[in-house]
């Protein structure tokens, strides 16, 4: 019984995930400085656009006001303080300096798909109208042969300099003729291969070109991987989750054009300033967890007071991902907000490990060590190493502490 209350107390007394955002000044002066020379730089270039983003948010309806609350709150998502926001805002002025090349792989498009379905569109759904987006097979008029041009002449006029978006995964069975390409029907992998050469900065966008996604669920008959599987020797980052959220493409493009790096990163190569915190950490049902309240079975009594998802299969104790605080459609609502448990698709293997709805307690899948008070790193390795307590010893000592707070109130 005390090897038990010991183990309850370690996981309740365990680091708590956030993110130390806060460098000294030392840091932030010199990055200020080398901001401030990065956008200076950027203005003197001719611009890869003739538009103007604030015309752009004026004509949408969007004031000054709110674009500038906008700019407060991207620079907090950033881990910068307030004194960039000025920059922030200038940045995004900028935008159209920085050419961007999109690939579409093994993909569903959804990634796209969330750029392009936006009703009201916000800031973040603007600055895609401003970015040079030099090249993307689902919105450009041209086909074939003009297409392929298109690209070479993106390449080549822009070597070194362009970020290249990474949409879908790489299906690498049978010397890759599970996805072919273009006029020339060159693979997905040569494809990836040759235009990664020469540029900047890789991001791998959604969890298919990531982690793998869907595609890599087993038995993975294409033998799908993600970019960083292949890519070597340039930087990269992974936006994970299906689809990714426009905000945090924005984010790393904003982070690029402001100091000319990507943004820090996770052991996963996710931007921290996303992916650093948990989903549990931030989820709205986090005190009925903490009560042992849970949903029993769909359509239940604590369903209809929305009371915790995790024992009908919600991930969110072992999920990394920023969606509970900037969420979807329009920033309305996200899974949890509709009734529906995370599924951790922002995460490796997720469809395999995750996508059920069973707790994790009575899984095969078990949570690192620690139980759930764990930073974005620690589980990011723990995961690697496939290290051992469940979810569930939090979970059983929620329920408990709720029992027994009921049996006080009866008494």
């Amino acid at each position: 019984m005390t090897d038990s209350m010991d183990r309850v107390r370690e996981v309740f007394t365990q680091k708590s995930t956030r993110v130390n955002t806060n460098k000294g000044d030392e840091y932030y002066n010199l990055l200020f400085e080398k901001s401030k020379n990065r956008l200076k730089a950027l203005r003197e270039e001719t611009p890869l656009k003739n538009i103007d983003m604030l015309d752009i948010i004026e004509s949408e309806g969007i004031n000054r006001r709110d674009f500038m609350k906008w700019v407060s709150a991207t620079t907090a998502t950033l881990m910068l303080p307030p004194m960039f926001a000025p920059l922030v805002a200038e940045a995004t002025e900028l935008m159209n300096r920085v050419p961007v090349i999109w690939l579409e792989l093994q993909d569903c498009a959804g990634n796209s798909e969330a750029l392009l379905r936006s009703s009201a569109p916000t800031v973040d759904d603007l600055l895609f109208d401003v970015l040079s987006l030099e090249f993307h097979e689902a919105l450009q008029a041209a086909a074939g042969h003009d297409a392929d041009k298109q690209l070479e002449e993106a390449v080549e006029h822009f070597k070194g300099k362009y970020l290249l978006f990474v949409e879908g995964s790489i299906p690498m069975a049978m010397n890759g003729q599970y996805g072919t390409i273009g006029a020339m029907g060159e693979t997905f992998h040569e494809h990836l291969m040759r235009i990664s050469k020469d540029a900047a900065a890789i991001v791998a966008v959604g969890t298919c070109a990531t982690f793998g996604g869907v595609p890599a669920a087993a038995p993975n008959p294409t033998g799908a991987v993600g970019v960083m599987d292949l890519v070597k020797g340039k930087p990269i980052v992974n936006i994970p989750a299906c689809p990714a959220n426009p905000a945090n493409m924005v984010g790393v493009i904003l982070h690029y054009v402001l100091t000319g790096q990507i943004p820090e990163l996770d052991s996963l190569l996710r931007p921290k300033f996303a992916f650093g915190y948990r989903i549990h950490d931030n989820c709205e049902r986090r005190a009925h967890f903490d009560a042992g309240e849970f949903v029993e079975e769909w359509g239940d009594e604590g369903a209809k007071n929305n009371w915790c998802l995790y024992k009908v299969g919600c991930k969110g104790p072992m999920t990394f991902n920023n969606c509970s605080i900037i969420r979807y459609n329009d920033g309305i609502n996200w899974p949890i907000g509709v009734g529906r448990g995370c599924i951790g698709c922002s995460e490796p293997d997720f469809w395999d490990k995750y996508a059920y709805e069973r707790p994790m307690a009575t899984a095969r899948i078990k949570a690192p060590t620690g139980g759930v008070e764990k930073t974005v790193d620690e589980f990011g390795l723990g995961l690697l190493t496939a290290t051992a307590v469940g979810i569930g010893v939090h979970a059983v000592a929620s329920i408990i502490a709720g029992k027994k707070s009921n049996e006080g109130e009866e008494k």
